[in-house]
């Protein structure tokens, strides 16, 4: 059987929801590149970070916080990426303000060139007129469809040139939805 993959992104629908603001230093100074945590590479953090509440409202067990579209996981969460995908994940503890409960920054760690030109709706990729340094990356995907024999043993990962999906393999996708997880939606890719 083929396997399944999924875009794990926010689900904007849930009502009274809160919203996160961009993962900032403990002293609650910006951080330099939020961005980073969406780069599918392992990264190094020795500092616990503080995650501010930009909205009000009720606290979800994924949420992609701020501008950087952050992953921000509930410790059920957290404890799904870690028994099912250890070697594609980075959990860091997290200070989200007014939360006693823990909650984890997620920081995939593979990434995989493995978008689906063809199969996708449509694709627009970067010119030097974009970016110079980003050339050949994708500026749009509409209807995203990945090369599924370009996943290998993937459970989840970041896009080569588009880093704004999450991709889930099918279990963990599952695994949260038996958790009654709160504040991700699924979309197959």
């Amino acid at each position: 059987m083929e396997r399944r993959f999924f875009d794990l992104g926010p689900d904007e629908y849930v009502k009274g929801r809160w919203y996160l603001g961009d993962p900032t230093h403990g002293n609650g100074v910006e951080l330099a590149d939020v961005w980073r945590f969406s780069d599918g590479e392992p990264i190094d953090l020795s500092e616990r970070l503080r995650v501010p509440v930009r909205q009000a409202g009720a606290a979800l067990d994924i949420e992609f916080a701020g501008v950087g579209l952050t992953p921000i996981v509930s410790a059920r969460v957290a404890s799904v990426f870690r028994e099912r995908a250890p070697n594609d994940v980075q959990l860091f503890p997290v200070d989200v303000d007014g939360e006693s409960k823990p909650y984890f920054l997620l920081n995939v760690i593979r990434k995989i060139r493995c978008i689906d030109d063809e199969a996708s709706e449509e694709v627009q990729l970067r010119t030097a007129e974009d970016y110079e340094d980003r050339i050949g990356e994708y500026c749009s995907v509409i209807g995203l469809r990945i090369d599924k024999s370009k996943v290998g043993t993937a459970r989840v990962f970041r896009l080569w040139g588009w880093r704004v999906p999450l991709v889930v393999d099918e279990d963990i996708k599952d695994a949260l939805e038996a958790n009654g997880i709160s504040g991700g939606r699924f979309d197959e890719v």
